[in-house]
């Protein structure tokens, strides 16, 4: 396999997560932008981040309310997902346009995306400029998700959601499930290899009985009982 060396280097870490961000600014308005720069900074406390350009319209709603929501689409918000990129809060209502609706958030005052099935909310802790992107580092204070993907053990199926990825300018649906964490080190049954059935406790001391058959210790037992009428004869 031969490589090539790109004259300048760019960003070719994909695919990435596409959301869908929701905001609100202390005047009441809101807006939703679309961020591919996204995802898991930490676990404990859980953060998670977005780089935005500083010319977005939304920037200064960022900046001002320190709060936004991280709203993971499906395959069936893929359009809503684009037109919210490329469109700006100043001269469009994307809620309207896309036929979206305000979800009301459990702590931060951004909205939610109602139709949107993974809701994470996040509270700003830091900014970092770093170029043509600054870095909005945040804890997430919350997470709503639908409860169509939730079985009677309240596990939450992520699998069965639809989620979106983004890829070197196109948008794609992710395919089939390849393997799962700890999969690569996780013993395997050996082909071919029968489970040995469980034994019964009382037949257990029978067929371990030092290796030998039912019929062996039938013998054993009889050359006892012989030898001890023997002795009771003398």
């Amino acid at each position: 396999m031969a490589k090539i060396a790109f004259k300048k280097p760019g960003n070719f870490i994909y695919p990435v997560p596409a959301v869908m961000v929701s905001l609100k600014d202390k005047s009441g308005k809101t807006n939703i932008i679309t961020v591919a720069w996204t995802g898991t900074i930490c676990s404990d406390p859980p953060m998670a981040y977005i780089s935005v350009r500083k010319n977005r319209g939304s920037y200064p709603m960022l900046v001002e309310s320190g709060e936004f929501v991280i709203n993971l689409p499906d395959e069936k918000l893929v359009k809503a997902l684009d037109y919210c990129g490329v469109r700006s809060v100043a001269k469009v209502d994307k809620w309207k346009e896309m036929g979206l609706h305000e979800g009301k958030a459990s702590v931060v005052s951004a909205p939610t995306i109602e139709e949107a099935p993974v809701s994470i909310e996040c509270r700003v802790t830091k900014v970092l400029p770093l170029g043509t992107h600054d870095m909005f580092l945040a804890e997430v204070v919350a997470v709503q998700v639908d409860d169509r993907y939730i079985d009677e053990k309240d596990a939450f199926h992520m699998d069965q959601v639809g989620l979106v990825a983004y890829s070197h300018g196109d948008y794609m649906s992710l395919g089939e499930k390849l393997g799962s964490f700890g999969y690569s080190v996780r013993k395997k049954p050996v082909a071919g290899k029968k489970t040995p059935k469980k034994v019964k406790p009382e037949f257990q001391k029978k067929a371990l009985f030092n290796g030998r058959s039912d019929k062996s210790e039938k013998k054993s037992k009889d050359r006892k009982n012989t030898g001890s009428r023997k002795k009771g004869t003398k």
